[in-house]
């Protein structure tokens, strides 16, 4: 392998979000037009703006795609350092995989059933890994300091 195992699971996730954008867009296009919102004339406005016009249904795959920008930047940061140091196998990559399924699953309850007692512990779950492979990053580098 020429590169870093750990990077497999970052590029998993950034493909997901992909994924969720899509399904975003997939959904809240047609809401729209149905609410009678015209996109030539539309505004801009802050986060959150089309609560409460557009269904719950629709908004969930919006939040989950803002969801998918905040903690795993943190993931992908904690990789990319794994993976410089040398230490982007083993029980990290095990880990990395670990979030991605759980936000991965997390994505698909909250875009779903918005269930918020199965998100928290999926969220849970995902934060301990991510935990974890920070408590390694930090062993990494007080190791070699």
């Amino acid at each position: 392998m020429d590169y870093s195992p750990i990077l497999a699971p970052v590029v998993a996730l950034v493909a997901w979000s992909i994924v969720v954008m899509f399904w975003m867009v997939a959904t809240r296009l047609p809401a729209m037009k149905r609410k009678g919102i015209d996109l030539k004339t539309a505004r801009g406005g802050r986060p959150g703006v089309l609560d409460g016009v557009l269904d719950e249904e629709v908004q969930w795959k919006a939040h989950n795609y803002i969801h998918l920008m905040e903690q795993p930047t943190l993931f992908y940061a904690i990789c990319l350092a794994l993976a410089l140091m040398g230490a982007g196998g083993g029980l990290n990559e095990a880990l990395a995989w670990a979030y991605v399924v759980f936000r991965v699953a997390h994505s698909i309850v909250q875009g779903t059933v918005n269930i918020i007692r199965y998100r928290f512990l999926l969220f849970l779950l995902a934060s301990l890994a991510l935990i974890g492979m920070t408590g390694s990053a930090i062993v990494e580098v007080l190791a070699r300091w």
